[in-house]
């Protein structure tokens, strides 16, 4: 029995060396366009900001927002809503990461159970924020949904009172030089750090009772925290802005060496 496994071993181990041997041998293929180097950003522990993040709240005050004034930080970090508010900043192209808890008392039911919504560019675009354990509503309109237009993948929803994650990519629509639509505006959401959404194209305006349309704007606009009268809280909101990489043509084309 010892002999007979001898063989297959030495087989084996033969293969890995010439597939070692042949990747050694080979020329990477080379696409002549030159890349910048990608720069270094050192990654939060757990669910804390990146460091290249701009910190929207951490729970010591309201510094980048309009709207909270007098508002208080709760004794866990995170702050109930009391009416809508912005950001002073206003934002692009953008990656926002945040916690909200809908009401542990559950009232309601449909849309009116822990309700609001993450506005961008001024609230023209909103990913839903909703109570959606265990409570029916329209599709496009639970919690994670590009309101009134894509319904999230699944539901992802923990129980009324927990914290949950929304980490969204969004990407902005830009715009002819006539205020045509010339590309659409995307979002990418993880909600509960499960997809909801990959690369959804945004059909225009999340309006509620009116025609999704494009109407051309400013390229960077605030992020809203918008509010539908329940007291829903919100805690660890972090925001990076990124642009892709560009590379450009010069470099050789074809085999390396």
């Amino acid at each position: 029995m010892t002999r007979m496994l001898k063989k297959p071993a030495a087989l084996v181990l033969g293969l890995a060396l010439f597939l070692m041997l042949q990747q050694a041998l080979a020329q990477r293929y080379l696409s002549g366009i030159l890349w910048p180097e990608p720069p270094v950003v050192a990654p939060g522990d757990n669910l804390a900001a990146p460091a290249d993040a701009i910190v929207l709240f951490d729970g010591k005050n309201f510094d980048a927002w309009k709207g909270a004034d007098n508002w208080s930080v709760d004794a866990d970090g995170g702050f109930t809503v009391k009416g809508a508010i912005q950001t002073k900043q206003g934002f692009g192209d953008c990656q926002l990461h945040l916690e909200f808890a809908s009401p542990k008392d559950v009232k309601g039911s449909g849309q009116g159970r822990g309700n609001n919504g993450i506005g961008f560019m001024s609230a023209l675009y909103e990913i839903q924020v909703l109570d959606s354990y265990n409570n029916k509503t329209y599709p496009e309109g639970q919690c994670a949904s590009v309101y009134n237009q894509t319904p999230p993948m699944v539901n992802a929803s923990r129980k009324p009172g927990e914290w949950q994650t929304l980490d969204i990519i969004f990407t902005a629509p830009r715009f002819d030089p006539n205020g045509k639509i010339a590309k659409p505006a995307y979002f990418t959401v993880l909600h509960n750090n499960i997809l909801v959404h990959n690369h959804t194209e945004v059909a225009g305006r999340t309006y509620y009772d009116q025609e999704n349309v494009y109407k051309k704007h400013a390229d960077k606009l605030p992020i809203v925290l918008m509010y539908h009268g329940d007291s829903v809280r919100f805690r660890n909101i972090w925001l990076r802005e990124f642009k892709a990489l560009e590379g450009k043509p010069g470099g050789k084309k074809g085999k390396e060496g």
